[in-house]
């Protein structure tokens, strides 16, 4: 099943539903992720680790990462050559995720990061939240990087937008099964929901699980000129709820 939702400005009169976004390539550029955010954590995870290997958490996620490297035996410096590793391949592994947002958290609290996201994006979320509609975001950066994203924009705190939000911790999102989760964990119907994406596989799954998708093309992303999704190039042309 694929989506509309209408034409039409952002807050529109149509009544409340829910809205699942993604972010990279979404509300945020691709750019962004892919030239502040990952060099960043490459960069200042070594040393981060170094700091806080005693941490009860950090040495969790240590261990996580020798388990899904097959190595429990690996050194700290082993693991951490694993995760620089990992970063240059965008694995979408939960521990590496999970670090990435501990290292994020101190480059914000500490002014070196501020975040990107598009203005329409900010039009809409405000639009949309003045219109009642609930507002979750699923993304495969972990849910602390996610909202720190959003914490930290240079438009302000968006986070009192959205009601939840999941990562890789559901499922993956290409699976259809992580769309049903996320369906049941808020409490609607997965056609009442609304999912935002510039990735058609993540599209398809969605509408697969019967959820209404759109599909952002900023030109950042290559999407399939015989797509099966509606298209738009901003929030702007979203009306959620028709």
């Amino acid at each position: 099943m694929t989506s509309s939702g209408g034409e039409g400005g952002a807050a529109g009169s149509a009544r409340p539903c829910a809205i699942l976004t993604d972010i990279e390539g979404t509300t945020s550029s691709i750019a962004f992720v892919k030239e502040v955010l990952f060099p960043f954590a490459r960069e200042h995870l070594p040393g981060f680790i170094d700091r806080d290997a005693g941490d009860p958490e950090v040495a969790r996620l240590l261990d996580e990462a020798r388990a899904l490297a097959n190595g429990q035996g690996l050194s700290t410096a082993e693991v951490i050559a694993v995760l620089l590793r990992w970063i240059d391949e965008d694995r979408k592994a939960t521990p590496l995720k999970t670090l990435q947002g501990l290292v994020w958290a101190d480059g914000y609290a500490t002014g070196g990061l501020k975040s990107h996201v598009y203005g329409d994006a900010v039009t809409g979320l405000r639009a949309w939240h003045a219109a009642g509609h609930a507002m979750f975001v699923f993304s495969s950066g972990s849910i602390a990087a996610q909202r720190l994203l959003f914490a930290h924009t240079p438009h302000g705190d968006l986070t009192p937008f959205f009601q939840g939000y999941f990562d890789t911790t559901t499922g993956p999102k290409l699976a259809p099964e992580s769309y049903s989760k996320i369906a049941a964990a808020i409490g609607r119907p997965a056609g009442e929901v609304l999912f935002l994406s510039d990735h058609t596989g993540e599209l398809d799954a969605a509408a697969a699980a019967g959820m209404r998708v759109i599909c952002l093309d900023r030109g950042e992303a290559v999407v399939p000129a015989d797509t099966p999704h509606r298209r738009v190039r901003s929030f702007a042309e979203i009306a959620p709820g028709e």
